[in-house]
């Protein structure tokens, strides 16, 4: 099972078997289940929790009922099952801890995240633990008989197995709490973990003993080296004792060690620790050194051993423990070596399928990642496109921008090119004022060239005609030379104003220039803005063109994309239907079998109860009304094929074991409602196999119906309820007056009895004398006896079924309760009937022993037969009893009174026969020798044919206890299982 759960990462196959087991019906194989169960939490997968928490619940179920139970491995089972919840729970809670509770400092201290609230807890559920273990650990020593080597039997070893888990287990937690207390007392006060000590103090004195009493045990011994703990628990008031304390250590020895045993180093430490400690103890009370002994005589004549004869010794020692450490290491070695290659053939075998389930999803892998890279790549020219389309957009988008910028900036050129046209004329205005001003001033100068020639000349004729008038004309000389230098001034004026009039002419003429190449600049670039803007506007109708040719591309290769997803779809669909038609035929033919197994003639031998029936049929409705759900959920949505398909394998599977048990019911029911169920259980398959047969066909899967297959479970159910066992075959509302009737019926038959005895035993002394007299008033006296306790039993008994009733029913009447209560109801009948008809045969036999006419032996099984339905009576009244009932302590010493009085009637019968055997002693005085041989050889033959007769009786009495029981079941409805 540890290696499973290894193998498998799981414990699911161990709980898959587990489930299948009668843990409820028989307490050893509960026991035992407790025992490996107990190891997988230790040394199984660390899965093994997680997959076992599930079934808490079922564990706790299981405890409560074996807890009622007092008596054998009843109690064991409950303390065991109790202790396995707690052990779930604790490390559910501390994942950290491994099941096998191995931990080093470091880890235990991570383990509480450093945190003294965390430390505090955990005390207090390792606490929790180890009182769970050593409440199994003293139970299990309860139930042992000490005074016997209870040890060497196999009954006594079958309850001591699992104490080595639960020591292994007690020796970590020991060692665990003192670590943590230690830790707790040197953050917390002394006075808040008062408590903690008490608890710790009680668990130590118990876990001291327990260990002491298994050491003693020779079943241990020879399999787990158990330690002991110090005489005194550790002082948790003093930090320095934590040096003193050492932690426990189990060794398991070599020949029954397992991969997770402590090393062998381990008990070596130990012993030195425990030699150690022993030296401690011993110098504490005879003194510290042998040399201030003064008995020490060695000291005394010279004898001390030399230090390095002890250092020789010491390594000695040494040596032969490493030697034997040596030989252990290569025996494990080996041990571990073997176990090694037989796990390399397993991982070489398991390589090898994993190669090949490898190689198979490589070739899946391949294939589906071939699929993936052609979607990949569907995906990826879509987002393609769609990037391009968005490029697209954005470039035309940038053009639209930049167009209008350039549009801006065209209109502003043009308002500066008429800007400077503006200027350009208004220079122009100006140098053509200049150009009129200079003509002007030309035409003047020219103008006083002509007058001063003029004058000149006529000067010359003056002076010639006027030589006479030369004073005045000297005088007109000197005003003339004088109007001729104003003239030359004016002329030079003129003549500076006229360069500074070209100078400025040149400067407009230049700035006219310089206006004009600019003009010619700004229509260059009004020129190539027109150009790129007509080469924009032509890329632009390209881009958009591209774009257009683009988009019809890619709504090609949607519609391309939509068709092959339909394709696609359409191809889905057909799986599906093809998936489906698969299913149903599966279970059709399934169905199919299961009619084809009921026509077998082996199947005849099969029985089965009416109870497994209805909860076959349950099972079988429920699933179809989900199988009509998930019918109609794929009906509206074809894609949810994958809901319909469990319930369809499921609903077959369960519609088959239905119509195998009711074929296995019908063979032990009467023969009406046999055929009629039987004819039931083939219409229910016919139909099952029509509605099959209409899953398959793609025309008929809407319309397929199962309303018949769910009318024929339910007509099964019905012959199925009329089938199922009543008990005394009554109704349940008759259960309470019939319990009273059969109470009172039992008392009066046992008053009947008791004044037969009466009767008998008048006539007997009347009739009767000697050893005949006192033989039968003997067993006459006794069954009077026998026949009071049980009266006063069957009282008991009235008054405790009484108190049940009033604490059990609140509100309802004692008819609803024993109606709710019909099992237990059906059983208390059924013991009060046995009580009555054992005393009735009882009274019957011992008339025919008074009367000589019955045997003795037929008086004592009858009587412990009574006893035997006595104690059925007292178990049925003890289900439903509370455990301190005052009602129920008297009938339980009632019922020892009856068992003391059952005694004394077999022991007065013992006695009556032997006083008769007595009394009809052979005489040998008048036989001769052959006689007396011829007697031995007829008493040796009798013998023989005795022995043989006493044989087959015995297998007759098995044969007929078994029948009885399985009787007994039928009657009172337990659950059976009718597989063949």
């Amino acid at each position: 099972c540890i290696l499973g759960t290894h193998h498998e990462k799981g414990a699911q196959t161990f709980w898959s078997v587990v489930n299948r087991l009668p843990l409820s019906g028989n307490a050893v194989l509960c026991w035992k289940f407790c025992h490996v169960f107990h190891k997988l939490l230790r040394d199984g997968h660390s899965n093994v929790l997680k997959d076992s928490v599930r079934y808490k619940n079922e564990l706790s179920d299981m405890s409560r009922m074996w807890g009622h139970l007092s008596e054998g491995y009843g109690q064991l089972c409950s303390i065991y099952l109790k202790l396995l919840r707690t052990k779930m729970e604790f490390h559910t809670k501390n994942p950290r801890f491994p099941g096998n509770l191995q931990m080093s400092d470091r880890q235990l201290d991570e383990a509480g995240e450093n945190d003294v609230n965390n430390f505090f807890q955990l005390t207090v559920e390792m606490f929790d633990y180890l009182e769970c273990e050593l409440n199994l650990f003293q139970t299990v020593f309860n139930s042992l008989d000490m005074s016997r080597s209870v040890s060497v039997t196999a009954a006594g070893q079958c309850r001591l197995a699992p104490l080595i888990q639960v020591i292994l287990d007690c020796s970590h937690l020991y060692d665990y709490t003192v670590k943590l207390l230690f830790k707790l007392h040197s953050c917390l006060p002394a006075d808040t973990l008062q408590g903690h000590r008490d608890r710790f103090l009680e668990q130590f004195g118990k876990l001291k003993d327990l260990f002491y009493r298994s050491s003693n045990l020779q079943y241990f011994k020879r399999l787990i080296q158990i330690p002991q703990l110090p005489e005194n628990p550790p002082n948790f008031l003093r930090a320095s004792a934590l040096s003193e304390h050492i932690s426990p250590v189990v060794v398991i020895p070599a020949e029954a060690s397992s991969p997770d045993s402590e090393p062998i180093t381990d008990l070596v430490e130990m012993d030195t620790a425990s030699q150690s400690l022993f030296d401690n103890k011993f110098d504490d009370i005879f003194g510290s050194s042998f040399s201030c002994d003064p008995f020490n005589f060695n000291s005394q004549n010279g004898m001390n051993k030399d230090e390095k004869d002890r250092l020789i010794e010491q390594l000695y020692g040494e040596i032969a423990a490493l030697k034997e450490e040596l030989e252990n290491f290569k025996a494990e070695s080996a041990r571990g070596a073997v176990q090694l290659r037989g796990r390399a053939s397993e991982l070489e075998a398991e390589l090898a399928e994993q190669q090949h389930l490898k190689q198979q999803a490589q070739d899946e892998s391949e294939f589906l990642r071939a699929e993936l890279e052609e979607l990949k790549k569907q995906r990826e020219d879509t987002e393609k496109a769609q990037r391009s389309l968005t490029e697209i957009e954005r470039r035309a988008q940038a053009n639209e921008q930049r167009y209008s910028k350039l549009k801006e900036k065209y209109s502003e050129l043009v308002q500066n090119h008429a800007d400077l046209l503006r200027k350009n004329a208004e220079v122009t205005k100006q140098v053509t004022a200049a150009r009129q001003a200079q003509g002007d001033m030309e035409r003047e100068k020219k103008e006083l060239e002509d007058s001063f020639q003029r004058v000149s000349e006529q000067a010359q004729r003056k002076s010639q005609e006027q030589t006479e008038v030369l004073e005045t004309l000297k005088r007109e000389l000197a005003t003339s030379r004088q109007e001729l230098q104003v003239l030359q001034g004016r002329l030079e004026s003129s003549t500076q104003a006229g360069v500074e009039q070209n100078s400025r002419i040149t400067g407009l003429e230049q700035e006219r220039d310089r206006l004009s190449r600019a003009a010619e600049q700004h229509k260059e670039e009004m020129a190539a803005l027109r150009a790129e803007l007509q080469q924009l506007r032509d890329t632009l109708s390209r881009e958009q063109e591209s774009s257009r040719t683009e988009l019809k591309m890619l709504q090609t290769q949607l519609r391309d994309k939509d068709s092959a997803e339909r394709v696609l779809q359409q191809r889905l669909a057909e799986e599906q239907l093809s998936l489906l038609q698969g299913t149903a035929h599966e279970a059709e033919r399934m169905v199919q079998d299961a009619l084809t197994r009921m026509e077998d003639p082996a199947h005849i031998s099969c029985t089965g109860s009416a109870d497994c029936l209805l909860s076959q049929t349950l099972a079988a409705s429920e699933c179809m009304e989900r199988l009509r759900d998930a019918h109609s959920k794929y009906l509206s949505d074809g894609t949810a094929v994958g809901s319909l398909l469990p319930y369809l394998a499921l609903f077959a599977h369960l519609v088959s074991d239905t119509l195998l048990q009711g074929s296995a019911t019908s063979h032990v029911a009467p023969v009406e409602p046999a055929e009629r169920l039987l004819e039931l259980c083939k219409q229910c398959g016919s139909e099952a196999v029509s509605y099959f047969s209409a899953l398959q066909d793609p025309g008929t899967v809407a319309g397929a119906d199962c309303s018949l297959v769910t009318a024929c479970l339910g007509q099964i159910s019905t012959i199925g309820e009329e089938l199922r066992p009543r008990g005394l075959d009554v109704k349940q509302e008759e259960l309470g007056d019939l319990v009273d009737k059969e109470m009172a019926a039992t008392a009066a038959t046992i008053e009947t009895a008791s004044a037969r005895i009466e009767d008998m035993l008048s006539k007997a002394r009347a009739g009767d004398t000697g050893v005949k007299l006192e033989v039968n008033e003997r067993i006459l006296g006794s069954c009077t006896g026998l026949m009071q306790a049980i009266h006063v039993l069957v009282l008991a008994s009235k008054d405790l079924q009484r108190e049940i009733v009033e604490s059990g029913r609140g509100a309802a009447s004692p008819k609803e309760f024993y109606a709710k209560n019909s099992r237990w109801t059906e059983g208390l009948i059924s013991a009060s009937k046995a009580v009555g008809w054992g005393a009735t045969v009882m009274v019957d036999a011992a008339d025919l022993v008074v009367q000589g006419k019955g045997t003795f032996e037929e008086l004592m099984v009858c009587s412990r037969e009574i006893a035997a339905s006595t104690a059925q009576l007292v178990a049925a009244s003890k289900v439903k009893a509370d455990k301190d009932s005052a009602n129920l302590c008297r009938l339980q010493q009632a019922s020892r009174s009856v068992n003391q009085a059952t005694a004394g009637v077999v022991a007065s019968t013992k006695a009556g026969k032997s006083q008769v055997e007595e009394k009809d002693s052979m005489d040998f005085s008048s036989m001769t020798l052959t006689q007396i041989k011829r007697q031995e050889m007829d008493s040796q033959v009798r013998v023989l044919e005795l022995e043989n007769q006493l044989q087959k009786e015995r297998q007759k009495l098995g044969e007929l206890r078994k029948k009885h029981y399985e009787l007994a079941g039928v009657a009172e409805g337990w659950e059976e299982d009718g597989e063949c």
